[in-house]
């Protein structure tokens, strides 16, 4: 069966991630056509990069990096929820995708965004950032705003035409998972 990792890209006291990626995992997980786990960055602890080698030669040195990479190479695709901050990815996540290369690649990736936007533009610089690491990102994505999905900008409370867009986005995740599991397996 196909493995899903939820990534919770933001490590931010009083987040509002914790509530989305509970929401994708809550619908995915009723689906019943793939195994879907939360991945709370918050529970890594990942400071910033302090690998000494590059992530592509794969020659860890610390506990963390090595207890991140065997969680995400154990996933055979991804939905990232994430917030939009300045027009861009939390640095949290960015930091967390640069620790991995091989971990990340010939996967797929889907998109749950929130914030005044939607985090359009959130997502499309995480587009770019999974691009460099072989991560084939599907077309649909979740674009949750706070004036529409939020109650008083804090309480989650999607519109019911979110979870359409969101079933959208996990067929595509796992059509993509499943076409690239050649790759991974060579």
């Amino acid at each position: 069966m196909t493995k899903v990792g939820i990534i919770v890209g933001t490590t931010r006291p009083n987040r509002n991630g914790e509530a989305v990626a509970q929401w994708v995992h809550d619908l995915a997980a009723k689906r019943g056509d793939a195994e879907y786990e939360l991945v709370d960055l918050k529970d890594y602890g990942l400071p910033h990069l302090d690998e000494p080698n590059a992530p592509a030669m794969g020659n860890y040195q610390h506990d963390h990096t090595k207890r991140w990479s065997e969680k995400i190479a154990s996933f055979d695709a991804f939905v990232f929820v994430t917030p939009e901050y300045n027009h861009s990815i939390p640095g949290a996540l960015k930091d967390a995708i640069d620790f991995l290369y091989a971990e990340w690649s010939n996967k797929a990736a889907g998109f749950v965004g929130y914030g005044v936007d939607g985090a359009v533009r959130a997502v499309e610089h995480l587009r770019h950032i999974l691009a460099m690491v072989s991560v084939a990102t599907v077309q649909a994505q979740v674009t949750l705003s706070v004036h529409t999905d939020f109650e008083n900008f804090t309480a989650f409370k999607p519109v019911p035409a979110q979870e359409e867009r969101l079933s959208l986005v996990l067929d595509q995740v796992l059509a993509w998972g499943g076409a690239l599991r050649p790759l991974r397996v060579a």
